[in-house]
């Protein structure tokens, strides 16, 4: 008499979803181990948040192959995953796409896209790998309630129907666009609670800032590439590239700080002093590269001619905010006027009214607790047989590929745990 089939049910269709499903039906299969993997989406669309990242262009992973340095890039969730890409890093999930058809190619800043500059070469390939495996996929199909047995657990689907599996993996990201900051997004929060889990309260984690001041109405579009970004008072402090928006400041650096500060800037309401260094350089550097300009260039305009490496449209508007005509010269330029230059060059202050979401991206920290999971097969240590990959625990990655990664780390690890326990174990 031949064994049951091993049933694996998948909660959630996003990227740690189908990565774990598409694993666990394959060593399923490499194994000799009869199995039923199906994937439970919520939505009509299965990978819809893969689809809109990076823009569309999809930023798989990021070109980082140590793991202690990419292990960095997490602000929750760092220590956990360091083990984890031992098992599984960017380096793994490049020769995996590049094996399933989909080359890569990696830019200056290591972030790695498909050559093809399309999300919809990544959602291809998964749904084309996942069907090649034989993994069931159903839409419109999200678990409302999740009771555990002895042996497997039933599932309450919103269709009506019940569903037993032996093993469950719950991937159902963060907290929605929609959803309120103070509480967590769906039914299957409060069902893994009642498993026995703590759920860290989910809080927005990636994003841009409003700022409603009129010195940055003439600025819109403008990029600066090694700016220094921090808030007075608390450690938080980012290098990187800074974009003048309409409604505000986004950039790297911008989205970065965000991360690092998710639930600082939670607690303040998303009201705050933000300080912008527009060159990083050090205040004494920029006084001592002034006061040298002012020396050697005495009968030049200063509007015409500056002694940095910014745009003209920047230098202009640094001027005026240190209240320097254009039309003044540098050798009338006063030792106030220079000292008021630098400090709005090095630390001009804003006032953060607000957030506004990165593109049409949204993430967030919070979720699954992770000292409740062990990272080695991402199965719950307060429920046997029950996994958690991706945006469903408390990890965030900063923007450059981070988030993605720890997507296709953790779906991968536990789909292959899944695979490799005997029912009823």
């Amino acid at each position: 008499m031949s064994d049951p089939p091993l049933r694996i049910a998948i909660a959630g269709g996003g990227a740690a979803g189908y990565f774990a499903a598409i694993a666990a039906a394959e060593e399923c299969a490499e194994r000799n181990v009869p199995a039923e993997v199906t994937i439970l989406e919520a939505s009509p669309q299965p990978l819809a948040k893969v689809l809109v990242s990076g823009g569309g262009r999809c930023n798989v992973t990021r070109a980082c192959f140590d793991p202690r340095e990419l292990a960095d890039g997490y602000p929750r969730g760092a220590r956990e995953l360091l083990g984890a890409f031992h098992r599984w890093q960017p380096q793994d999930t490049i020769e995996w796409f590049k094996s399933h058809g989909v080359p890569l190619v990696t830019q200056s800043d290591l972030r790695v896209f498909p050559a093809a500059d399309t999300a919809q070469a990544i959602t291809d390939c998964l749904q084309r790998t996942a069907a090649r495996a034989r993994v069931k996929v159903r839409t419109r199909c999200r678990v409302t309630d999740i009771i555990k047995s002895a042996l497997h657990f039933t599932l309450a689907l919103t269709s009506g129907e019940t569903l037993e599996c032996d093993r469950l993996l719950v991937a159902t990201g963060g907290m929605q666009k929609k959803s309120s900051p103070q509480s967590p997004q769906s039914p299957q929060f409060a069902a893994i609670e009642q498993l026995g889990h703590t759920i860290e309260p989910p809080v927005p984690s990636l994003f841009s800032f409003n700022i409603n001041d009129p010195r940055l109405h003439g600025l819109t579009g403008l990029a600066v590439e090694n700016a220094v970004v921090s808030i007075p008072e608390t450690p938080l402090r980012e290098t990187g590239g800074v974009l003048v928006t309409h409604w505000g400041l986004s950039g790297p650096a911008i989205l970065k700080l965000s991360s690092r500060g998710a639930r600082t800037l939670h607690e303040r309401d998303y009201k705050f002093p933000l300080v912008v260094n527009w060159l990083g350089e050090t205040a004494e550097n920029i006084r001592a590269a002034l006061t040298a300009a002012r020396a050697s260039h005495a009968r030049r305009q200063i509007a015409t001619w500056n002694p940095f490496a910014i745009s003209t449209r920047l230098w202009k508007y640094l001027l005026q905010t240190a209240g320097i005509a254009e039309t003044a010269i540098w050798a009338n330029t006063s030792n106030a006027h220079l000292a008021a230059l630098a400090a709005h060059i090095g630390a001009c202050e804003f006032a953060v009214t607000g957030k506004s979401t990165n593109k049409d991206e949204f993430v967030t920290c919070g979720g699954v607790r992770l000292k409740e999971v062990d990272f080695k097969t991402m199965q719950s240590r307060v429920c046997a047989g029950l996994y958690f990959a991706g945006e469903v625990l408390d990890i965030d990655g900063i923007t450059g590929g981070y988030n993605l990664q720890a997507a296709w780390t953790t779906g991968r690890l536990a789909g292959l745990a899944m695979a490799k326990c005997r029912v009823g174990a």
